[in-house]
Parts: C-alpha cells; structure tokens; sequence
C-alpha cells in the first residue's frame, strides 16, 4: 500500500470514528450500553456483513460480549441477520431503515412504562377514595381531592402518550410527520 492509501484510509478512520463515538455516546437512549453502540458502529461502517469473530478481531473484545451485543441491537431491530452462500457463521448487518428502529424502541419502551403507570394511577386513586371516605379531618379530604386531580390529569397524559404510541404502531407517524427521503 502506498503512503497516500494509508494517511487517505486514516483519515476515513478518524471520520467514522467520530460518527461511531457520537452513536456510541447517545444510544443509552436505546437501553444499549455505550461498548454495544461501538458495535453497531463497527457493523455499520462495514463494507460487508459481519460475523461475530469480524467484530470481535475488529473491536478487541470477547466472541462472548459480542454474541451478547448482536442480541441487544437484534432485539432493538438495529441490526439483522443475514445468510450468505458458502458461509456457515451467522452474519449481521445493520438495519437500513432507522425509523423502524427507532419505533421499535419507542413502541416498547413507552407502551410498557405507560401501561404501569396507568395502573399505578388507578390503584393510587382507589386507595385515596378508601380513605377519602372514612376521614373525617377536613384538612386530609382536601389533600385527597388535590391528588384526585393530580392523578387525573396525569391519567390524560397517558391517554394522550398511548395514541402517540399508537401512531407508531400503525405507521400512521409517517403521514403526520414523513420519512426524509435519502439522496
């Protein structure tokens, strides 16, 4: 390789780097650990599918906490599996459509933490009834009704969150808000 290759494909290095470091640093957002973004970032920027060995030479890591890694980004949908003809190792590559990703993600998290605090709510205002009926200190019934309220509005929150969460799961996001088109 010439000199001119190498200080080219180092600056092509440095370049994705920055773009894996930045994935790497947000995508708690996910619930996905900052080494498991550098995975998806390796996967990513590579030319051709991946097996779990690739990843591992590539990232100095374990076969074990790449294994581990694929599994977390196949469950988020931000990689997939892939066959290849004449290969007997299971082979990843990074899912093309981020707004699939990303919905799964939304769709899971949100639908889960909403449905629990929908419940809680429900049981908090059952509990505060209870009581509300056999206080007999004003001071306490007025505390009670302020939570009612609290709780109510809180209830329509939710409501609210599940249609947007809806919006997700039917696509419908999409004709509200469109997907960028790619040049």
């Amino acid at each position: 390789m010439d000199n001119n290759y190498k200080n080219e494909f180092r600056e092509l290095s440095k370049a994705r780097d920055r773009f894996v470091s930045e994935i790497a640093k947000n995508i708690h957002l996910y619930g996905i650990s900052q080494s498991v973004g550098r995975l998806y970032g390796t996967v990513f920027f590579s030319e051709e599918p991946m097996t779990l060995d690739e990843m591992s030479d590539e990232l100095g890591m374990s076969k074990t906490s790449m294994s581990t890694g694929i599994r977390m980004l196949l469950d988020a949908q931000m990689v997939e599996r892939v066959w290849e003809k004449g290969i007997r190792k299971d082979l990843y590559k990074t899912e093309e459509d981020w707004y699939r990703s990303f919905s799964n993600v939304f769709i899971t998290r949100w639908r889960q933490a909403t449905e629990q605090n929908m419940i809680a709510i429900q049981e908090t205002k059952v509990m505060l009834e209870s009581l509300n009926k056999k206080t007999t200190n004003e001071k306490i019934g007025e505390l009670i009704e302020l939570d009612l309220n609290k709780l109510t509005q809180a209830e329509a929150y939710y409501n609210w969150l599940d249609d947007v969460i809806s919006l997700f799961e039917t696509g419908e996001i999409f004709k509200i808000v469109p997907k960028q088109p790619t040049s």
